[in-house]
Protein backbone atom coordinates (compact mmCIF):
# COMPACT_ATOMS: atom_id res chain seq x y z
CA UNK A 1 0.00 0.00 0.00
CA UNK A 2 1.32 3.45 -0.92
CA UNK A 3 1.67 5.93 1.91
CA UNK A 4 0.11 9.30 1.12
CA UNK A 5 2.54 12.19 1.41
CA UNK A 6 0.84 15.49 0.69
CA UNK A 7 2.63 18.78 1.33
CA UNK A 8 0.50 21.83 2.24
CA UNK A 9 1.75 25.39 2.83
CA UNK A 10 5.46 24.55 2.98
CA UNK A 11 6.63 27.35 0.67
CA UNK A 12 5.59 30.94 0.15
CA UNK A 13 4.06 30.22 -3.27
CA UNK A 14 2.06 27.34 -1.80
CA UNK A 15 0.68 29.59 0.92
CA UNK A 16 -0.10 32.51 -1.41
CA UNK A 17 -1.51 30.57 -4.39
CA UNK A 18 -2.98 27.65 -2.43
CA UNK A 19 -1.71 24.65 -4.39
CA UNK A 20 -1.03 21.24 -2.86
CA UNK A 21 1.94 18.99 -3.64
CA UNK A 22 1.52 15.20 -3.63
CA UNK A 23 4.72 13.13 -3.60
CA UNK A 24 3.14 9.82 -2.61
CA UNK A 25 2.91 8.27 -6.09
CA UNK A 26 5.51 5.57 -6.57
CA UNK A 27 5.48 6.06 -10.34
CA UNK A 28 8.08 8.77 -9.66
CA UNK A 29 5.90 11.67 -10.79
CA UNK A 30 4.93 14.35 -8.31
CA UNK A 31 1.49 15.90 -8.61
CA UNK A 32 0.60 19.47 -7.90
CA UNK A 33 -3.05 20.49 -7.79
CA UNK A 34 -4.98 23.70 -7.41
CA UNK A 35 -8.69 24.32 -6.97
CA UNK A 36 -9.30 27.39 -9.12
CA UNK A 37 -10.95 30.51 -7.74
CA UNK A 38 -11.40 33.97 -9.24
CA UNK A 39 -8.03 34.85 -7.65
CA UNK A 40 -6.28 32.50 -10.13
CA UNK A 41 -7.95 33.83 -13.28
CA UNK A 42 -6.74 36.54 -15.63
CA UNK A 43 -8.82 39.36 -17.11
CA UNK A 44 -10.24 36.92 -19.67
CA UNK A 45 -11.61 34.65 -16.94
CA UNK A 46 -9.13 31.81 -17.49
CA UNK A 47 -6.23 30.42 -15.46
CA UNK A 48 -3.35 32.90 -15.53
CA UNK A 49 -0.38 31.58 -17.53
CA UNK A 50 2.08 32.43 -14.78
CA UNK A 51 0.16 30.31 -12.30
CA UNK A 52 -0.08 27.44 -14.80
CA UNK A 53 3.68 27.66 -15.33
CA UNK A 54 4.32 27.73 -11.57
CA UNK A 55 2.26 24.53 -11.14
CA UNK A 56 4.21 22.79 -13.92
CA UNK A 57 7.50 24.00 -12.44
CA UNK A 58 6.56 22.85 -8.93
CA UNK A 59 5.47 19.39 -10.10
CA UNK A 60 8.67 19.08 -12.14
CA UNK A 61 10.97 20.13 -9.31
CA UNK A 62 9.27 17.77 -6.88
CA UNK A 63 9.53 14.97 -9.45
CA UNK A 64 13.27 15.61 -9.56
CA UNK A 65 13.36 15.57 -5.79
CA UNK A 66 11.56 12.24 -5.66
CA UNK A 67 14.31 10.73 -7.81
CA UNK A 68 16.69 10.96 -4.82
CA UNK A 69 14.38 11.46 -1.81
CA UNK A 70 11.17 9.41 -1.38
CA UNK A 71 9.72 12.24 0.75
CA UNK A 72 10.14 14.67 -2.17
CA UNK A 73 12.00 17.29 -0.16
CA UNK A 74 15.50 17.28 -1.72
CA UNK A 75 15.86 20.69 -3.40
CA UNK A 76 16.21 21.00 -7.18
CA UNK A 77 16.74 24.26 -9.06
CA UNK A 78 15.04 25.08 -12.34
CA UNK A 79 17.67 25.82 -14.98
CA UNK A 80 15.23 26.26 -17.85
CA UNK A 81 11.52 25.77 -18.39
CA UNK A 82 9.52 26.02 -21.60
CA UNK A 83 5.73 26.12 -21.33
CA UNK A 84 3.16 25.54 -24.06
CA UNK A 85 -0.43 26.66 -23.43
CA UNK A 86 -3.01 24.49 -25.19
CA UNK A 87 -6.45 25.18 -23.71
CA UNK A 88 -8.08 27.48 -21.13
CA UNK A 89 -9.06 26.39 -17.63
CA UNK A 90 -11.80 28.35 -15.89
CA UNK A 91 -13.13 26.40 -12.92
CA UNK A 92 -12.51 23.27 -10.90
CA UNK A 93 -9.25 21.53 -10.11
CA UNK A 94 -6.18 21.51 -12.32
CA UNK A 95 -3.38 18.99 -11.75
CA UNK A 96 0.22 19.12 -12.94
CA UNK A 97 2.23 15.88 -13.14
CA UNK A 98 5.96 15.58 -13.83
CA UNK A 99 7.93 12.80 -15.54
CA UNK A 100 11.70 12.43 -15.83
CA UNK A 101 12.76 11.96 -19.44
CA UNK A 102 16.55 11.85 -19.11
CA UNK A 103 19.67 13.23 -17.53
CA UNK A 104 22.30 12.10 -15.08
CA UNK A 105 22.90 12.22 -11.35
CA UNK A 106 22.76 15.97 -10.83
CA UNK A 107 21.06 17.42 -13.93
CA UNK A 108 17.82 15.92 -15.20
CA UNK A 109 15.22 16.60 -17.88
CA UNK A 110 11.56 16.64 -16.89
CA UNK A 111 8.32 16.97 -18.83
CA UNK A 112 5.08 17.97 -17.16
CA UNK A 113 1.42 18.18 -18.08
CA UNK A 114 -1.37 20.29 -16.60
CA UNK A 115 -4.86 18.83 -16.98
CA UNK A 116 -8.30 19.86 -15.78
CA UNK A 117 -10.90 17.69 -14.03
CA UNK A 118 -12.32 16.52 -17.35
CA UNK A 119 -8.88 15.31 -18.44
CA UNK A 120 -8.35 18.11 -20.95
CA UNK A 121 -4.71 19.03 -21.49
CA UNK A 122 -4.29 22.69 -20.47
CA UNK A 123 -0.51 23.16 -20.76
CA UNK A 124 2.77 21.25 -21.04
CA UNK A 125 6.34 22.03 -20.11
CA UNK A 126 9.84 20.73 -20.63
CA UNK A 127 12.62 21.70 -18.31
CA UNK A 128 16.14 21.16 -17.07
CA UNK A 129 16.59 20.80 -13.31
CA UNK A 130 19.69 20.52 -11.15
CA UNK A 131 20.07 18.95 -7.74
CA UNK A 132 21.25 21.42 -5.10
CA UNK A 133 24.64 20.10 -3.92
CA UNK A 134 24.68 18.83 -0.34
CA UNK A 135 27.27 21.39 0.77
CA UNK A 136 25.04 24.22 -0.57
CA UNK A 137 21.98 22.82 1.21
CA UNK A 138 23.65 22.95 4.60
CA UNK A 139 24.85 26.56 3.98
CA UNK A 140 21.34 27.67 3.04
CA UNK A 141 19.87 26.26 6.25
CA UNK A 142 22.47 28.11 8.34
CA UNK A 143 21.69 31.50 6.80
Amino acid sequence: MTQELVIHGETGPQRVIGYVLDVSHRDGGARCWLDLTDDHLNRHGVLHGGIATMLLDSASGATGSMSIDPAGRAPFLTMSLTTNFLAPARTGRVTATGRITGGGTSTIFIEAQLIDEAGQLIATSTGVFRKVPDHRRSMEHQA
